[in-house]
């Protein structure tokens, strides 16, 4: 399973996060739904996560969107 790297801008600072696209597909169509762009998305994430990595924190968003969607 190969790794999908995407680049943002959070709080001012550039970072790269690195998951699998089976994550990035669920995060994907979690902002398209909610109406927000993926770094939009990526940056709320971010700001919520407290002291876990931000590539653990998504992986953990994606399983919950994915255990909540029918």
């Amino acid at each position: 399973m190969s790794l999908k790297k995407r680049s943002f801008t959070l709080s001012g600072h550039r970072t790269s996060v690195a998951l699998e696209a089976e994550f990035w597909a669920v995060i994907d169509k979690s902002a398209a739904r909610d109406r927000l762009s993926l770094a939009a998305l990526v940056a709320k994430i971010d700001a919520t996560r407290g002291d876990r990595p931000l590539a653990s924190a998504l992986r953990l968003f994606a399983l919950a969107a994915k255990g909540s969607s029918p």
